[in-house]
């Protein structure tokens, strides 16, 4: 707050317009978080269907065969 104090060159600060402020940028970091993880659910879709994932396919196949996926 002292910061901001210096910058608009007082003491007083309107705490209403700090808040609406606040509540603006919480909601464009939550929509932007959202947005990336939308993007990141696609990317992971398309390699999914690709089949490009960066698997081991030996170590899929032994963990099949010994069963431990199932306990």
């Amino acid at each position: 707050m002292d910061e901001l104090r210096r910058e608009l060159g007082t003491d007083r600060v309107e705490l209403g317009e700090l808040i609406v402020l606040g509540a603006a940028a919480k909601l464009a970091s939550i929509r932007a978080e959202r947005d990336s993880d939308a993007r990141l659910r696609v990317r992971l879709g398309n390699r999914v269907r690709s089949r490009s994932l960066p698997v081991d396919v030996d170590a899929a196949g032994l963990a099949r065969q010994s069963g431990w996926t199932h306990q």
